[in-house]
This record gives structure tokens, sequence and C-alpha cells, in this order.
């Protein structure tokens, strides 16, 4: 009986791994922990999370003693970007970005989708208080919620659609990452920086000469990952670092490569766990009409609000458009602009790296909350533009 007890509960277990590997439930996680958390801090209990939010805990010796909401910031969220790296660094070296014409397309919708955001957003902010913090904020896209409106929208078009979303996303990480290392990082200290760099080159040398300890590894990216945080640079950046130093091509006789293994054990605990406490701890706003009202009135906030709705479309659809034009792309023959479209609406969901970049740029606050505040309402809106352009879509393509 205990035996039979016990196959149920791990056959049970591993179908919930399987169903947090999957875009649509990654998605559905993240958007209940958000409406959780916008629930509580709009109810009685808005003190209590207050409270545990601001918790501490941690060895003070090393730099770690941090509230919860910093935990979930700077430790959980660690364990998102080394999937992001992970995929990062897949597409360059196997997958879609390894072919220059072919990464052409998404990388100019990228680099679009973060240019004009930020210039959209800057220019209506500049001169109000905080505005020439916002600018960075309408930057980034959020891979699990646009992947998931994509999944559950889009199941009929073209997988190449996918694709192309997949590789826009994960290069406007980078580009995220990027900006969080250089614009972020008030001081360095040189010494854990050396420490943290000498603890990722030995975790790169170990992959090159295929050692397959996980329990050095495992030592190696938390004393990396507590050693960039002691320098000052933001603690995902060694999250990004390890991912993208982890092996991704087969050997002879693997079953699957360092990387593969790697994601397949983290992207259930980050899309299930990880990402979805990140929001819990970010998105407690509080949401009244005043608070909303005062989103369209604060420009910072509105210049977050446009940038990613408008700027996102627009900057994304610019990027297409002239990297076809120019002949430095070409647009996959199973997609049309109309579809394209569509796509570029649904990276206006910023999310995840946005409310990250709202907590690094904003002290706490109300004109935070503001900009969280216009990130959720620009990620909703921008969904549910993209939900019934896709669902169009979808409907053209079957009659």
């Amino acid at each position: 009986m205990r035996r039979r007890r016990a196959q149920a509960a791990r056959g049970a277990a591993a179908e919930v791994v399987r169903f947090l590997r999957t875009e649509q439930i990654g998605g559905l996680v993240l958007l209940g922990a958000t409406a959780l958390a916008l629930i509580i801090a709009n109810s009685p209990l808005a003190g209590a999370y207050q409270r545990l939010s601001a918790y501490t805990f941690g060895p003070e010796s090393l730099h770690l003693n941090l509230s919860v909401a910093q935990w979930a910031q700077d430790g959980l969220l660690t364990v998102f970007f080394v999937v992001a790296g992970l995929e990062l660094k897949r597409e360059l070296v196997v997958g879609e970005l390894r072919d220059l014409r072919q990464a052409a397309l998404p990388i100019a919708g990228a680099i679009g989708g973060m240019v004009v955001p930020a210039l959209l957003c800057f220019l209506i902010a500049y001169g109000a208080p905080g505005g020439t913090d916002a600018w960075a904020v309408p930057v980034a896209t959020d891979i699990a919620f646009a992947l998931a409106v994509l999944a559950i929208c889009a199941r009929d078009l073209p997988s190449s659609l996918r694709v192309f979303l997949l590789s826009l996303a994960i290069v406007d990480d980078l580009g995220a990452i990027v900006l969080i290392a250089v614009a972020f990082t008030a001081h360095v200290a040189l010494l854990p920086l050396l420490g943290a760099a000498a603890a990722l080159v030995g975790y790169g040398l170990l992959q090159q000469f295929r050692f397959r300890g996980w329990w050095l590894y495992g030592p190696l990216a938390l004393l990396a990952w507590a050693l960039v945080h002691a320098s000052g640079v933001h603690a995902t950046i060694a999250g990004v670092a390890i991912g993208l130093l982890t092996r991704v091509k087969h050997d002879a006789g693997e079953h699957e490569s360092p990387a593969e293994e790697l994601e397949h054990r983290l992207q259930p605990i980050s899309a299930g766990i990880c990402v979805p406490l990140f929001a819990f701890f970010a998105a407690g706003i509080t949401v009244s009409a005043g608070a909303l009202g005062a989103i369209f009135t604060d420009r910072a906030s509105l210049g977050v609000l446009v940038g990613l709705v408008v700027g996102k479309t627009v900057g994304v659809l610019a990027g297409a458009v002239i990297a076809v034009r120019s002949g430095a792309a070409a647009l996959p023959e199973a997609l049309n602009w109309r579809d394209l479209t569509a796509v570029a609406v649904v990276t206006g969901c910023g999310f995840t790296v946005s409310l990250l970049i709202a907590e690094l740029a904003f002290a706490p606050g109300d004109q935070q909350s503001r900009i969280k505040g216009a990130v959720l309402l620009a990620s909703l809106i921008a969904s549910l533009l993209a939900a019934a352009l896709l669902r169009r879509q979808v409907r053209a393509r079957t009659r």
C-alpha cells in the first residue's frame, strides 16, 4: 500500500512538472501569482503582506541579509535568468540565431522593440519627476507571458511565428540584461567581482573538460552568484553567465547535452516557483480609481504604458520592415505582415523584467507603484489586443 502511494505521489509530481514545462501553464501560474498579490495588497491582509515582504534574513557577513522581496528579486529570479541564458546559448549555437540571415529578422525586431519604446517613454516623461529613469522600463518583453498568449491563441498559426517571437524575446532579454548591468550598477567592488569571474571561469573550464559532477557545479554557481551580489552588480547577471557557459552540443553517447539537462531540471522550477514568487512580491500595489488615474497623470508612468503598448508594436514592426526592405532578412514563407503585427503587439507584455527594472530604477514609494501599475496595465492591454489579432489570423487562415 505504501509503495503504491509513493508511486502515485511520484506520478502526480511528474505530471505537475510536465504541465509546468508547457507555456500555457507557466503563463497562467504567473498570472495567478500576480492576481493573488493584487488581491492581498488591497485587502485587510495588506499589512501582513508588507511585513512579510520586508522581513529580512541571511548572513550579514556575506552581504546577504536581505528582505524576502530582495531574495525573490536577486535570488529566485536568478534561476529565470539561468534558463534565459541557456535558451540564448542554444539559439546562438544550434538554433535560429546561428544563421545570420535567419537571425536578422528577430534581431532587427528586437532592436527596434528596445529603441522605440525607450525613446517614446523618454520623450513623454522628459522633464517630469522620474522622467529620466523611466525610459528603461518598457525595453523588455516577458518571454513566459508572451509565449503563453501565443500558445493559447495561435495554435493553428505556423510554428515559425513562435520561433520568431522566442528568438526576438531572447535577444530582447539579452539587451535588458546588458542594460541592468550597465545602467543599474552604482558602484563595483573589484575584489568580489574578480572572485566571481574566477568562479565562472572554473565553471566554464569544467564544462569544456566534460566534467559531469553537478555536486561541484552547484557550489561554483552559488559562489559566483554571491560574489556578483557582493560586488554591486545585479546578481541575476551571474545566472545569465552560467547559462551562457553551459555546453549545448551533444557529445557521442550523450542522451542530453548539459544545457538541455539543466534546462529540463530548472525550467519547471523557474516557471512554477521562482518567477511567480517574484511576481507575487513585486506586483502587490494598491489598486483604486485614484491609483489607476494617477498612471495617466504621472508622465513617467504614462511613458511606460505608451512605450510598452505602442512603442513595442511600432519598434518591432519597424525593425522587421527595415531588415526585409534592406535585404538583410527575408520574411518566412509561411508568415505575412499581419502575423508579425499580432506578434509585435504581444511583445508589449513587459511583466517580469520590466517589473525588475522598475524596482531597480525607482525607490519604493508611490511613483514606483505607479510605474509597476503601468507595466501591469500595459501587459494586460497588449495581451488582450494580441489575443484578438491572433484569433483573427487563425480564423482567416482556416476559412
